[in-house]
């Protein structure tokens, strides 16, 4: 992954295939938002969202608006109504989410449904190795970014009134299902440790753990960090988030330690403030309770497979023609070492 932030920074002029109607949206806010005082103006953020964001502004408030993008969509995809609903739930909790302000599902205000929230002034890091950081800074966000989702993953979801937010149980197994048929349905060559995953997975699966708001894809660019200190002021990107197994979501979150070069190197860590990822492992289960030190190579070893059967699945739309990808032939040549890193840390540890 490239962190370089130029082209995921700030804000554009809004793209006119993302353009709709300024004083329809006034009109909303004025019915709607407390305390909104017009006229508006309206940028749309840069980076590769896929539900376009805009910084709406007046003179003396800021907000942002998630939306669905226009067109056709899949049925299930874009679901900005979920995206509000987990975070106004988190709204009453300790967990650093922004303030939200309205939901609206009525297609006719700007085209497709939409929700506001606010504006967090901050700043996002992308580059996970902290190249650019002091030994101060680098600890502080880490020690924060465990913080956030421990607190996260602290939250009983009945309590919000999330308890119809996903499934109940077998979490692990249902996604082990999910990409079990992505990967066989996308196949373009035949892997014979992907193969063995599929078998064997479905029997081995983690303990059942209590069922938690799992994020989906937490990470260091997807928090909003505050301007000055080493502390996260927000969880963005919520669009595939639902309840689950918290330990999956965090140990999906660590897989930067076996996948980023300079993370899987103990030394870099050590010098650079990082934790390492044993100790930041650890921090996580100090804080919430949970022990790992049985299943966390499984965890690790399902991530892997979990990656290796995205990527298969977006080589099967380039192979059928529904998708382009000038990155195909790196991701093929990514596939296979995912399901042999897998199958090794399973014959490692388990058979």
């Amino acid at each position: 992954m490239d962190f370089k932030e130029n082209q995921n920074v700030g804000t554009m002029e809004v793209l006119e295939r993302h353009q709709f109607d300024e004083k329809a949206l006034t009109d909303f806010m004025e019915k709607n938002v407390q305390d909104f005082v017009g006229p508006l103006s309206i940028e749309e953020f840069k980076g590769g969202q896929s539900n376009p964001t805009y910084l709406v502004k007046t003179e003396t408030q800021s907000y942002v608006l998630r939306r669905k993008p226009p067109g056709k969509l899949l049925k299930s995809a874009h679901a900005v109504d979920r995206e509000y609903r987990v975070i106004t739930a988190l709204n009453n909790t300790d967990v650093p989410v922004p303030k939200t302000f309205a939901l609206c599902e009525d297609t006719e205000v700007i085209g497709t449904s939409f929700y506001l929230m606010e504006f967090m002034d901050g700043r996002v890091l992308w580059d996970p190795s902290m190249e650019d950081s002091n030994t101060e800074e680098a600890l502080g966000v880490y020690t924060s970014m465990n913080n956030t989702l421990a607190k996260l993953h602290s939250v009983d979801p009945i309590k919000v009134d999330l308890e119809s937010f996903g499934r109940p149980g077998n979490y692990v197994g249902r996604q082990v299902s999910i990409w079990s048929k992505q990967y066989v349905d996308s196949e373009t060559e035949e892997i014979i440790e992907m193969n063995k995953l599929i078998d064997w997975l479905p029997q081995n699966l983690p303990s059942d753990k209590p069922l938690r708001i799992v994020h989906g894809d937490f990470s260091l660019t997807n928090l909003m960090m505050h301007k000055d200190k080493s502390e996260v002021i927000a969880i963005l990107d919520w669009e595939l988030s639902t309840l689950g197994d918290p330990c999956a979501d965090f140990s999906y979150h660590c897989m930067q330690y076996r996948l980023n070069p300079h993370l899987s190197d103990q030394d870099y860590c050590k010098n650079t403030g990082i934790p390492t990822e044993e100790e930041y492992v650890n921090m996580y289960c100090d804080k919430t309770g949970f022990d790992l030190k049985e299943e966390w190579e499984l965890y690790m070893a399902y991530n892997l497979f979990k990656s290796a059967g995205i990527l298969q699945g977006i080589l099967g739309r380039v192979r059928d023609g529904t998708a382009a990808s000038k990155h195909a032939k790196d991701m093929a040549a990514r596939v296979r070492p995912l399901a042999e890193g897998a199958w090794k840390l399973i014959e490692e540890n388990f058979v």
